[in-house]
């Protein structure tokens, strides 16, 4: 039987150089690009992006991974609204779950501190839902 699984992480998304970002937040992301660098498939990124927070330990209550995501950030609001104002840039919240028809459904609903600190950084939160057959 495959199981439910689920990953989350945050993400910056615009015009800037992403080891500034990294400076800023004396953070290490787990993924970046610049743009014009190249993506996979050989054209080239129109945008910067930079990603940290990656959790896929999967929880059946996914803000535990929302939480696990965005616990070094909590204490980065201020910075990260000052990079967002600079910048111009886009934060998200990123949630992908994959869930197969037949297992338990997992919660999706954020906490309030999940929902405090979306407000506070102007954060969206993107839910990618995958449903699979088994």
């Amino acid at each position: 039987m495959r199981e439910n699984s689920c990953y989350t992480y945050f993400r910056i998304i615009g015009d800037f150089d992403p080891n500034s970002i990294t400076e800023k937040l004396c953070l290490q992301p787990n993924n970046f690009w610049k743009i014009g660098d190249k993506r996979p498939d050989g054209t080239t990124y129109d945008f910067a992006s930079w990603e940290f927070g990656y959790c896929d330990n999967y929880d059946v209550i996914a803000e535990n991974q929302m939480h696990t995501t965005i616990s070094n950030l909590l204490d980065k609001v201020d910075l990260l609204n000052e990079i967002r104002k600079q910048f111009d840039v886009t934060f998200t919240l990123e949630i992908v779950p994959t869930v197969y028809v037949g297992n338990p459904t997992p919660c999706l609903a954020p906490s309030m501190t999940v929902i405090d600190f979306c407000h506070a950084t102007r954060t969206q939160m993107d839910i990618d839902l995958y449903v699979m057959r088994k």
